[in-house]
Order: structure tokens, then sequence, then C-alpha cells
């Protein structure tokens, strides 16, 4: 194997590896708009009756049971206002990334620097989340959106190379 298949294999495993995770991080932006909708649709008191509903067998087993209990209580703690604030937030933030993820797969130049500053904003948010949850779900989604940013800041260059190249 010489130098110049190498390079080739690192290439397209760098473009694939890119793909991939742009499309998940377009699978994630279409369950957002999703999970808005759904919020915006379902009651409160809906949400809460289904949440007792679906706890209802590991309640009767374990009345100490950690997550059917905080389940139930984030569900009882649930008001119309902080559903309508969620369902706008994953809406926008939804929009967002469908509208990044597509700049990105049709590999316009400008989206890779707005795709690095916008996702890096949400590792901040993801961050100060966490602060306040200790969620270890937000720890993970942080540890994707660093290697999607680095995959990003690859494809970017490579991008760059490509279009110098012609020119």
């Amino acid at each position: 194997m010489n130098l110049s298949t190498l390079l080739q294999d690192r290439a397209r495993l760098r473009e694939l590896l890119f793909r991939l995770s742009v499309l998940l991080k377009g699978l994630d932006a279409l369950l957002e708009i999703l999970g808005a909708i759904a919020l915006w649709l379902i009651s409160p008191g809906f949400l809460a009756s289904a949440v007792h509903l679906l706890t209802q067998d590991e309640i009767a087993e374990d009345p100490h049971d950690l997550v059917a209990n905080w389940l139930r209580h984030a569900a009882a703690r649930f008001s119309l206002s902080s559903e309508h604030f969620m369902a706008i937030y994953l809406l926008a933030h939804g929009i967002i990334k469908i509208a990044i993820v597509a700049a990105l797969l049709r590999n316009r130049l400008w989206a890779y620097p707005v795709a690095i500053f916008v996702f890096t904003g949400f590792i901040a948010y993801q961050l100060y989340r966490f602060t306040l949850t200790g969620g270890i779900g937000l720890i993970l989604l942080t540890l994707f959106d660093l290697i999607l940013i680095a995959l990003i800041w690859l494809e970017y260059r490579a991008q760059r190379r490509l279009r110098t190249a012609i020119l």
C-alpha cells in the first residue's frame, strides 16, 4: 500500500464518519421537533396520568423505586408554561440543527464555521444544565458534539483545500 492510497483511505473514512455523525445529528433534530409537537399537543394532566399509568407496576413492586418516583414527581410538577417553554425550545433547537445539517450535507462552506459555533454554544448550555441536573446523558451528548465538531473542522479544512486546488 503506497502513501497515496493510504491518504485516500483516510480521507474516505473521515468523510464517512463526518456524514454519519451529521446524519445522527439530523435524526436528533427530527426527534426534537417531534418531541416539541408532542409537548404542544399533550396537556400536563395527560402527561402526569400517562406517567402514573406507566410506572404503577414499578411502584407496586418497589414503592421506593428511584426512577419511577422521580418520573412521577417530575410529571406532577410539569406546568403548562414549562411545557410551552420546552416545546418552543425543542422546536427552535431542532429547526436550527436541521438547517445546519442540510447545509453541511450540501457542502456549503459557510455552514462549517457556523456549525462549530452553534454546536459549541449547545455544549456550553449542556454543561450548564449538567451542573444543575447531574444528568449523565448531557455528558454523553456533549462528548458526541465534541467529536462532531472535530469532524466538522477536519471536513472544513478538506473542503477548503479542495476548493483552493480547483481554483
